[in-house]
C-alpha cells in the first residue's frame, strides 16, 4: 500500500516521501498516529502545494545538522569509569553512557544515534564513537575512557584458634562431658529423699 508521510519517521523515511508498506502497518501505525496518509489524488495535491515548505524545513535540519556535526568533532570526552589494574573496566562504556555526558555538556542525542566499534567499551584508552544526525552527516566523537583506582581495604582475618580434636583433653576448667551428666543425675537424686 502506497502512502505519504506527514512526519519523519527514523526508519521508513523523511516528511513528503512516498513509501509502499504493509496495510496493517499502515492501518493499525501510521494512519492513526497521523505519521501519514494514504496515496490518493487528493492527498498527491496537498503535498505538491507544500512542497516548498517542506523542502525548507528539511534544508534547516540539514544546516543544523552540519553545525551540530562541527560542534561534537570538536569535543574530547572524558568519562571515568572504575577499573581493575590492568585496564579492564567494571562495567562498560554503552551508547547510553555517552549520550548522558554528552547531555551534561548540552548536546541531547539519542542513544539510538550513537555507535560503538563492537557496542560497548570495556577497556581503558581513546577511542571513536559515530553519531548520525540528519540523512547522511554523521559526526566521530573522541572519547578518553580513564579508569578509577578502586580502594579496598584488606581487613586483617584474625587468626583462628586450632581445630580440637574430639578425643583431645578439654581445656582446664571445663569438667568433661561424663562428670557433668552424674553431677546432673545426683542432684535429682538428693532432692527425693528430702520430699518424703
Amino acid at each position: 500500500m502506497k502512502v505519504i508521510l506527514n512526519k519523519d519517521l527514523a526508519p521508513l523515511g523523511e516528511e513528503g516521501d512516498v513509501k509502499d508498506v504493509a496495510r496493517g502497518y499502515a492501518r493499525n501505525f501510521l494512519f492513526p498516529r497521523n505519521i501519514a496518509v494514504p496515496y490518493n489524488d487528493n492527498t498527491v495535491k496537498q503535498f505538491e502545494a507544500r512542497r516548498e515548505e517542506i523542502e525548507s524545513r528539511k534544508q534547516e535540519k540539514r544546516n543544523d545538522a552540519s553545525g551540530i556535526k562541527e560542534k561534537l568533532e570538536s569535543l574530547n570526552i572524558e568519562i571515568s569509569m572504575p577499573a581493575g589494574p590492568n585496564g579492564k573496566l567494571y562495567g562498560a562504556v554503552t551508547s547510553q553512557t555517552i549520550s548522558d555526558e554528552l547531555a551534561k555538556l548540552g548536546h541531547q542525542i539519542e542513544r539510538k544515534r550513537i555507535e560503538i566499534a563492537g557496542n560497548s567499551i570495556k577497556s581503558v584508552g581513546k577511542f571513536k564513537a559515530v553519531i548520525k544526525l540528519y540523512e547522511n552527516a554523521v559526526a566521530e566523537v573522541s572519547l578518553s575512557v580513564l579508569g578509577q583506582e578502586i580502594k579496598t581495604e584488606t581487613k586483617a582475618q584474625p587468626a583462628r584458634p586450632p581445630r580440637r580434636r574430639r578425643d583431645a583433653p578439654h581445656a582446664e576448667g571445663a569438667a568433661p562431658a561424663a562428670e557433668v551428666t552424674s553431677a546432673a543425675e545426683a542432684a535429682p537424686a538428693a532432692e527425693a529423699p528430702e520430699a518424703e
